[in-house]
C-alpha cells in the first residue's frame, strides 16, 4: 500500500518510516510535517493510505479530514484520551495509540488492506467520527480554505463573515474572500454560536466584527461590519439578534 506518513515531530516520522520499511506490502511514498501540507499531498499523491497524527500544531488531524472531498483510508496515530478512541471505536475506523509496537502497526495496515480489497469507502466511514466530535461540542477554532493553489489556515477569529456566492462559500478575512470546502449550515452548526451568528440565509457573521445594524427598505436591516462591509439581516433573524444585542 502506497502510505502516506503525517506527523509533525521528526522522530515519530522516522519511526514509522523505518517500521513500514520492515513490512510487506507497505511502501512510504512521502512525508507531511503538518496538515497544510498533508492536505496538499494526499491531494496530489492519492495514496492509498494516510497514518495520520491528530495533534499537530495549525490545522490538525480532524482539520485535515474536513478539508478533504473524498478522504483516502486513514489510520489515527494518536495520544489522545480514552474518550476519544470510543469514538474512532464506533466509527469503525484504526487507530495507533502511542507508543505502539510494530505488530499493533502491521495489524492495522492488514485490516485497512483487507477493508480496502472488500471495497469499503472510507469517506463514509468517517462520518461517524465526524459526528461524535461535533456531539462533544468540538467547535472549529481554526478554517482551511482555498487560496489560489495553496490551502490556508485561518483562526476563526481572523474570520468577519462567511456568505454564498454562486452556490461557493466563501470566507470573508480583511480585504480576502476565499472559497472553503462546507455548506453554509454545517458551518452554522460547527462554529461557536456565542460568536458566529446566521444573519441571512446565505450569510453567517462574526459579531465581533459588527458595529452597526442600519435600516434599510420595509423594515429590513443591514449589519455593517467594521471592515466596512455589510450583510443583509432577514426579518426573522433582526429579532434574534436584538435578543442577543439588546437593541
Amino acid at each position: 500500500m502506497r502510505t502516506l506518513i503525517v506527523d509533525d515531530e521528526a522522530p515519530a516520522r522516522e519511526r514509522l518510516k523505518r517500521l513500514l520499511a520492515e513490512l510487506e506490502k507497505a511502501e512510504t511514498i512521502g512525508e507531511a510535517e503538518d496538515g497544510v501540507q498533508a492536505v496538499e499531498m494526499i491531494e496530489r499523491l492519492k495514496p492509498d493510505l494516510v497514518l495520520l497524527d491528530i495533534q499537530m500544531p495549525g490545522l490538525d488531524g480532524f482539520g485535515v479530514i474536513e478539508a478533504l472531498e473524498e478522504p483516502p483510508p486513514i489510520i489515527f496515530v494518536t495520544a489522545y484520551d480514552e474518550y476519544a478512541i470510543r469514538a474512532f471505536e464506533v466509527s469503525a475506523l484504526d487507530y495507533l495509540l502511542k507508543p505502539f509496537s510494530r505488530e499493533r502497526l502491521e495489524k492495522a495496515i492488514r485490516r485497512a488492506r483487507e477493508e480496502l480489497t472488500e471495497g469499503q469507502h472510507f469517506a463514509a466511514r468517517l462520518a461517524p467520527l465526524l459526528e461524535n466530535l461535533t456531539a462533544q461540542d468540538r467547535y472549529l477554532t481554526r478554517l482551511a480554505v482555498r487560496d489560489r493553489d495553496r490551502i490556508r489556515v485561518l483562526d476563526a477569529d481572523e474570520v468577519d463573515w462567511i456568505g454564498v456566492e454562486n452556490e461557493q462559500v466563501f470566507v470573508h478575512a480583511g480585504d480576502a474572500a476565499r472559497p472553503v470546502r462546507r455548506a453554509l449550515a454545517e458551518l452554522e452548526t460547527r462554529l461557536d454560536p456565542a460568536r458566529f451568528f446566521r444573519a441571512h440565509r446565505s450569510a453567517i457573521v462574526n459579531l465581533d466584527r459588527v458595529k452597526e445594524v442600519v435600516p434599510w427598505f420595509k423594515g429590513s436591516h443591514k449589519l455593517r461590519l467594521t471592515t466596512g462591509a455589510e450583510v443583509d439581516l432577514s426579518r426573522a433573524q433582526a429579532r434574534a439578534l436584538r435578543k442577543i444585542l439588546g437593541w
